[in-house]
């Protein structure tokens, strides 16, 4: 690992993001410096292994084990921090290379069996066209507040899967902050709804200090399939990950027991193609395709 520039690179295939016409928000820089620190002092390693959180990853592997052709598949996961899907996907006999612009995140996701990992960032791929049968932008779009560079993240996805591949990408609700605020009680806090208020108006989540999470920008559900499909991909399905079941209180009893856990999933998986529920639903997850062999024109 060395400094480059104020930036934090790793020896490899990553690289800072060139700098494009229409892409400001983060020009020049692979992360804005308060979302590194949060990132670098938080528990990412952990927040899917735990609690109420286990939906998240349950209803993921749920929906792409669903979605993705059969192993083996190369499968280049962007933003796949310190390996939480890299892992489980390497382990269902998939290739899986991990791009994240966090230093812990790399280290650890290359610590995984089966899975490399280099520092990189969402909008300039350091990898070649067409290299891969599946991309997954699970978390890119989580904190590229200006559309600008949340479509160039889009677009170097299409750039680098195959023609008919998969792109699969995870976006926070637009809803969420307010949901999860009244859920965890931290919503009468100085300053948060003040934050909720603006995040609801436009989705720029920028809490300063006040709230629990870092800057990001937080999806109406017919953001995310507009902007599937301004980059040419065709839309498959927009998915609720989690539902309206992870403001049920006591879920994690649910998770837990093999038999209510099926349960959850049946009852998630009854209700995915509602568009009336996506608003509840704390993540969202787009899947679509590339145009060619197995994919409708959009």
């Amino acid at each position: 690992m060395e400094p480059d520039g104020g930036r934090t690179r790793l020896r490899g295939r990553g690289r800072p993001p060139s700098r494009r016409a229409g892409s400001s928000s983060l020009e020049g820089q692979l992360i804005e410096e308060r979302i590194l620190r949060y990132y670098e002092e938080g528990d990412e390693d952990g927040r899917l292994a735990s609690g109420a959180e286990r939906l998240e990853l349950l209803r993921v592997q749920d929906i792409l084990r669903r979605v993705l052709p059969g192993a083996p598949l190369r499968v280049l996961d962007v933003g796949g921090g310190p390996g939480a899907h890299a892992r489980w996907l390497a382990a269902d006999g998939h290739t899986v290379h991990v791009v994240d612009p966090v230093p812990r995140h790399v280290r650890r996701a290359a610590g995984h069996a089966g899975v490399t990992a280099a520092l990189g960032e969402a909008r300039a791929l350091d990898e070649p066209d067409a290299s891969y049968d599946a991309v997954l932008l699970f978390g890119p779009l989580y904190h590229l507040v200006e559309r600008a560079d949340r479509l160039a993240a889009w677009r170097e996805a299409v750039r680098v899967v195959r023609p008919g591949g998969v792109v699969a990408a995870t976006a926070i609700n637009r809803f969420a902050s307010l949901h999860d605020g009244l859920r965890r009680g931290f919503l009468e806090r100085p300053g948060v709804r003040e934050v909720i208020e603006a995040t609801l108006a436009d989705g720029r989540h920028l809490p300063g200090d006040r709230a629990p999470f870092t800057t990001a920008y937080l999806h109406h559900p017919d953001d995310l399939a507009e902007e599937v499909r301004a980059c040419g991909l065709h839309l498959e399905h927009v998915y609720p990950v989690e539902g309206a079941m992870w403001l049920i209180e006591g879920i994690e009893s649910w998770i837990d027991d093999p038999g209510k856990r099926e349960l959850l999933l049946w009852g998630l998986r009854s209700t995915e193609r509602e568009p009336a529920l996506l608003g509840a639903s704390r993540h969202l997850l787009a899947v679509a395709r590339a145009a060619g062999e197995g994919a409708t024109p959009p």
